[in-house]
């Protein structure tokens, strides 16, 4: 089916399965086109691949169109930041010759700051949940967003604020020490805080403000988001989700900007399905199967390097978050991988199972044997690969506007010729 989205606006990129989709790579590419590039949700949690000439970044804070350096970088109110961890992401950029300076890369003041202490409380509730726990990361986003949302948080905006610094501390720790989560002392902190707080300083700013004079100069936004869609707050497999909202139209209260503001919403769904921790994955395979999909997809995460559960594709999954998003087109990632196979299995329809939980009902596809990761034109697919992937936008709904076989920037195809232009410079 044709691409039919506005090509000359602003667009949102997220993720439609449980994360680790390849966001990263598309919003690199899409960047070439963006003058700005806002993360709006998530922290240091999420962990964006890039491979550029070779090269391997992982980028956890810092959005991805960052590499391109006519993109200036927002890290948006919506997300909960790390000032340890965004430094030491902002030299390792330098040291490899992309620059990070204030002029490059701005933090919202509205920002919550992740503490030691939310890191240690969230560890601490991991090992209290035992075989029950969720499998976060352990990185301080949930205990940091629920104290954003209880009003005892420290912000940005504060952290740089030598007048407002330690009270903001004193209020975060003396809130914290009350929920039985502080291990630290205010001088102990502040310690921590201050040399960050020098370091980030010229960064901060009121980012709304700064995107709403872009958008009056009529400047392209690419808004970046993190995870994916079933690990949304609200519509993901509650009680195994992050603690924000990944999908789409969350991009406008994590940046600032206007729901009229996003044009063009762009999935990002893996020719299978992955996910990291607990909970439900109805298409889930064990034992030397799964082994055999995670190696040939080396199918490791970039933040915590823990193994990734590996399963088929699942349309019911897949087209519900092509709704909950509005989507106006996807892009499937790591078709490469399903090479090594004769035949492959699609999710096509989900039974109650005797449990509660949904039964996939499988269909076989033919498989294609074939590496195509050096193929660069749509038509030069095989055969049986092509068919897999027009199948699977029939299921959908919704056109399948590029394909990436391999992690390399070059590795992308476009199917639809209206699409292809924003996958160039220009």
């Amino acid at each position: 089916m044709p691409f039919t989205g506005k090509l000359d606006g602003n667009i949102v990129v997220v993720g439609l399965q449980w994360g680790d989709e390849g966001k990263g790579k598309v919003v690199d590419l899409l960047a070439r086109r963006a003058a700005w590039v806002a993360r709006f949700q998530g922290g240091d949690n999420a962990g964006h691949t890039l491979v550029v000439q070779g090269r391997r970044t992982v980028l956890h804070l810092v959005p991805s169109g960052v590499l391109h350096p006519e993109v200036r970088a927002v890290i948006g109110n919506g997300v909960v930041v790390n000032p340890a961890v965004l430094v030491e992401e902002m030299d390792a950029l330098a040291a490899a010759g992309v620059p990070t300076g204030p002029d490059r890369l701005l933090v919202s003041d509205r920002a919550h700051v992740i503490l030691p202490v939310h890191r240690a409380l969230d560890a601490a509730r991991e090992e209290a949940r035992g075989a029950a726990a969720i499998g976060t990361t352990r990185r301080g986003i949930g205990p940091t967003y629920e104290d954003k949302a209880a009003r005892r948080g420290l912000r940005v905006g504060e952290l740089v604020d030598p007048g407002r610094l330690r009270e903001g501390l004193a209020r975060a720790l003396a809130r914290r020490e009350a929920c039985g989560g502080a291990e630290a002392s205010l001088d102990e902190l502040l310690a921590w805080a201050e040399p960050l707080a020098d370091r980030l300083r010229p960064h901060v700013r009121d980012t709304a403000a700064v995107l709403h004079r872009a958008l009056d100069r009529g400047e392209r936004i690419l808004f970046e988001g993190a995870q994916g869609t079933f690990l949304d707050l609200d519509h993901g497999t509650w009680p195994y989700v992050t603690s924000s909202n990944t999908v789409a139209g969350a991009a406008a209260p994590g940046t600032g900007v206007g729901p009229r503001d996003l044009h063009l919403v762009v999935g990002v769904a893996k020719a299978y399905t992955t996910r990291v921790g607990a909970g439900p994955f109805p298409t889930e395979l064990h034992g030397e199967a799964a082994e055999r999909l995670r190696a040939w997809g080396h199918e490791y995460g970039a933040t915590t390097g823990r193994p990734r559960r590996c399963g088929w594709f699942d349309v019911p999954l897949t087209r519900r978050a092509v709704r909950l998003n509005g989507a106006d087109a996807v892009v499937l990632t790591k078709l490469d991988v399903l090479g090594h196979l004769d035949a492959i299995p699609v999710c096509t329809a989900h039974e109650p199972g005797p449990d509660g939980l949904p039964r996939p009902v499988f269909r076989e596809l033919p498989g294609w044997r074939r590496d195509i990761s050096e193929v660069r034109r749509y038509a030069d697919l095989p055969d049986a690969c092509r068919a897999y992937v027009e199948r699977l936008e029939d299921w959908l709904g919704v056109p399948v506007a590029a394909l990436s076989v391999g992690p390399g920037r070059e590795q992308t195809i476009p199917r639809d010729e209206a699409f292809a232009p924003l996958l160039s410079a220009g």
